[in-house]
C-alpha cells in the first residue's frame, strides 16, 4: 500500500509517499511561497533532489503539481496516482472529539473547523489540505492524524484551568496539549530502547524546535503536556512567548492601546527567542551571536535552557520515578551544547550525561548519558510522518477489509 502523508500550511504543503507497511519513504518534499509569483518545489528520492520553481495560486493547484511530479516519468516514484491508496493529514487541534487518528467525514471537517478559533495559525491550512487533496485523489480514503489525540488521557486534574468551571462546561475550555503525534512516536521507540513495554516505562519527551512542548509519558500515556488551550502556553519557543502572566496582557493593552488581534500577534510571532534576543528565532544564529558576546542572543539561550529544565524538573514529580528523558526536534536532535545546558547540575535528580558523547550526537538515535545515569538520556528523531503513515495504513486497511 502506497501512503501519502500530507502537512498542509497557511502558505506550504509538505509531502511524503510511503511503501506500507514497510515504511519506506518513496519520497519526500515541500512546496512553499503558495500564492506567490515564486513558488517553490523540492522534491527528493534516494537519488536526486530537483527543484521547481512556478507560480502557484492555492493549495489544490499545489497538489496537483506534487501528483505530477510523483508521476513523472522521469523524477516520479509511481505511475499512476491510483497507486496511491489513502492521504494522512497532521491536523493540530481535535479538540475532546478525537482520541486518535480517524478516517475524514464530514463530521470530522466540521469538527476541524470548529476548533479552528483555537489553532488558527494550523487548522484552517490543515482544512485546506485536507480539501485540497481530496479534490485530487476523491475516491481513497483521507485520514486525519490529530496532535492533540495522544494527550487525551491527562488526567482531569491535569488539563482544567483554574478559572470558571462553566467556560469548560460551555466552551470547553481547557489544556488540551500538542505536537502529540511526535511524542507518542519517540516515546515508544525510547521504551524500546530501554527494552521495556510501552506500558512499563515513565518518559520525559522533550520536543524542542521552532514549536517546543514538553510530554510526561506515565505508563505509556501522556498524563500532561506544557502546552495548553493552544499551542502557545509552555516553553519558550522560537517566536511564541511561553508562559506568562495573563496580566501582562492587560496591561499591554492598556498601556500601549494594542488590540487583541495585535497582542496575539505579539506572543504568537515577536516573542520567544526572537523577541528576547532581538536578532532571530534560529538557535543557530543565536549561537554564533553569544560566542561573539552578545549578551541579548546569550540571555535568549540561557531563557530557553532554563524553561526546559524547570519542566523536566516539574515532571518528574509527575512521574514519581523517570526512566529516560528525551530530546527530539530540530533544536533537540542538534543542538548540542543546549542538551548540555539543560541536563547541567541535574546529577541530584539521577541525570548525568556523557559529555563527549553528547558533544557528538547529531540527528542520530543515540543514548547520551553516563553508565551511572539512573535516568536514561535519549537523542531519538522524530518521525511523525511515519506515525501517520502507520495509522492511516492502518485505518485504510480496516475500511477495504469492511469493504470485501
Amino acid at each position: 500500500m502506497k501512503v501519502l502523508v500530507i502537512n498542509a500550511g497557511s502558505s506550504s504543503i509538505k509531502y511524503q509517499l510511503f511503501e506500507m507497511p514497510e515504511q519506506k519513504v518513496l519520497a519526500k518534499g515541500v512546496l512553499e511561497k503558495i500564492g506567490e509569483e515564486n513558488s517553490v518545489l523540492s522534491h527528493k528520492t534516494d537519488d536526486k533532489t530537483v527543484q521547481f520553481t512556478q507560480p502557484i495560486q492555492n493549495h489544490e493547484l499545489g497538489m496537483q503539481l506534487i501528483t505530477k511530479i510523483l508521476t513523472d516519468p522521469k523524477i516520479g516514484v509511481i505511475k499512476n496516482i491510483a497507486e496511491i491508496s489513502a492521504v494522512g493529514h497532521r491536523v493540530v487541534h481535535g479538540g475532546e472529539k478525537f482520541t486518535g487518528s480517524c478516517l475524514i467525514t464530514k463530521e470530522v471537517i466540521d469538527a476541524i473547523q470548529e476548533y479552528a478559533d483555537l489553532a488558527p495559525l494550523h487548522n484552517p491550512p490543515n482544512l485546506t489540505g485536507i480539501k485540497a487533496a481530496t479534490a485530487i485523489l476523491p475516491n481513497i480514503p483521507q485520514v486525519a492524524a490529530f496532535d492533540t489525540a495522544f494527550h487525551q488521557t491527562m488526567p482531569k486534574y491535569a488539563y482544567i484551568y483554574g478559572i470558571p468551571y462553566e467556560y469548560y462546561e460551555k466552551y470547553k475550555v481547557r489544556r488540551y496539549g500538542f505536537h502529540g503525534t511526535s511524542h507518542r512516536y519517540v516515546a515508544r521507540r525510547a521504551a524500546v530502547l530501554l527494552g521495556k513495554n510501552k506500558t512499563e516505562a515513565n518518559i520525559i519527551t522533550c520536543h524542542l524546535g521552532n514549536g517546543c512542548s514538553i510530554t510526561a509519558v506515565l505508563a505509556g500515556n501522556s498524563v500532561d503536556n506544557s502546552m495548553g488551550l493552544t499551542p502557545l502556553e509552555g516553553l519558550v519557543m522560537g517566536t511564541r512567548a511561553g508562559d506568562i502572566d495573563p496580566g501582562l496582557i492587560f496591561y499591554l493593552a492598556e498601556r500601549l492601546q494594542l488590540s487583541i488581534p495585535q497582542i496575539t500577534q505579539i506572543l504568537n510571532k515577536k516573542s520567544g527567542l526572537l523577541g528576547i534576543s532581538g536578532i532571530s528565532n534560529d538557535v543557530r544564529n543565536l549561537l554564533e551571536e553569544a560566542d561573539k558576546g552578545n549578551e541579548r542572543a546569550k540571555l535568549a539561550i540561557d531563557v530557553f535552557c532554563y524553561r526546559v529544565k524547570k519542566y523536566i524538573g516539574a515532571y518528574m514529580a509527575v512521574l514519581g520515578r523517570t526512566d529516560a528523558i528525551v530530546f527530539t526536534g530540530g533544536i533537540g536532535e542538534n543542538a548540542t551544547s543546549l542538551r548540555e545546558k539543560i541536563c547541567d547540575n541535574l546529577d541530584w535528580f539521577g541525570i548525568i550525561l556523557d559529555r563527549e558523547l553528547n558533544a557528538k550526537t547529531q540527528r542520530i538515535e543515540q543514548c547520551i548519558s553516563a553508565p551511572e545515569s539512573r535516568v536514561k538520556v535519549f537523542v531519538i528523531p522524530t518521525d511523525e510522518e511515519a506515525r501517520i503513515a502507520f495509522d492511516t495504513c492502518e485505518i485504510a486497511t480496516k475500511l477495504n477489509n469492511k469493504k470485501i
